[in-house]
């Protein structure tokens, strides 16, 4: 049996050393060499010493955190009030729908809203406010990016409020807590598990965007994951490419540590 238990991990196994682990080590490999592939810690150099880079570091982290903001603002009270309503499973299919359209399609339905002729200034046209620089702005390439994560902060925070136990909230009424006091003391510390999983899925990723900044932010928005596209596309330079995306890779282990769960010492399983 153990033997059988054995060779169900092979599969697993193959795909993790030669998709995850594998691309992993080639990066760190090529970021020690430069653009004319001399071994060396030039690139490593560059990166901290240069303002650029350190600047886009920062924006990479900020732009990532009001994404988050955003969309755990957003996506919290609609997944609390998604348990509390009827016909759950079809407004979850129309929360889902949209993650089955490619990104390009929706980054490019977006450049038609938010044109000059677009549908939000004929919107504005029609109240009698002229029309607006809407697109290539950092509001815009919030938005979309902030539509376009909601549905990975749902669902994980939909799951964990589904999964609370309803005697505890009635323990907290009888208890004498009223509404606030049951949500902020038992309903949001118990879903905690289901944030930091929506925080993951949504802040990991916000790090590296790249087609969204070119598409909707005109390059205005400038982080890690455009810098990486412009190495290898543009420069060429693929040892900087892929020293930035060491920094990456890293920045995305720590946010999954620090959103990770702890487990307990002494904990009853």
């Amino acid at each position: 049996m153990k033997q059988n238990k054995a060779l169900y991990f092979v599969p697993y196994t193959f795909w993790l050393i030669l998709f995850v682990i594998a691309p992993i080590l080639l990066i760190i490999y090529q970021s020690f060499f430069n653009i004319h592939d001399d071994f060396t810690l030039e690139n490593y150099q560059t990166y901290f010493q240069s303002g650029t880079y350190l600047k886009m570091t920062l924006n990479s982290f900020w732009y990532a955190f009001l994404i988050t903001l955003f969309t755990l603002l957003i996506s919290y009270p609609t997944a609390y009030l998604l348990t509390k309503t009827k016909h759950k499973q079809l407004w979850l299919l129309l929360i889902i729908l949209p993650t089955w359209i490619n990104l390009l399609l929706k980054a490019y339905a977006f450049i038609g809203i938010f044109s000059m002729n677009g549908t939000a200034n004929q919107f504005l046209s029609f109240m009698g406010i002229a029309p607006q620089q809407i697109l290539f702005t950092d509001a815009s390439f919030l938005f979309v990016a902030t539509y376009i994560e909601i549905p990975f902060m749902i669902l994980p925070i939909y799951n964990a409020l589904e999964e609370l136990n309803p005697s505890l909230i009635s323990a907290s009424y009888d208890l004498g807590a009223n509404s606030w006091q049951t949500f902020r003391r038992v309903v949001f510390p118990l879903s905690l598990t289901g944030v930091k999983s929506g925080v993951q899925a949504v802040f990991i990723p916000s790090l590296s965007l790249f087609m969204l900044t070119r598409l909707i932010g005109g390059n205005r928005v400038i982080t890690l994951g455009t810098a990486i596209e412009q190495h290898f596309l543009v420069t060429e330079n693929w040892g900087m490419g892929s020293t930035i995306g060491v920094f990456l890779i890293i920045a995305m282990v720590l946010t999954m540590l620090l959103t990770g769960e702890k487990k307990k010492k002494g904990a009853i399983r």
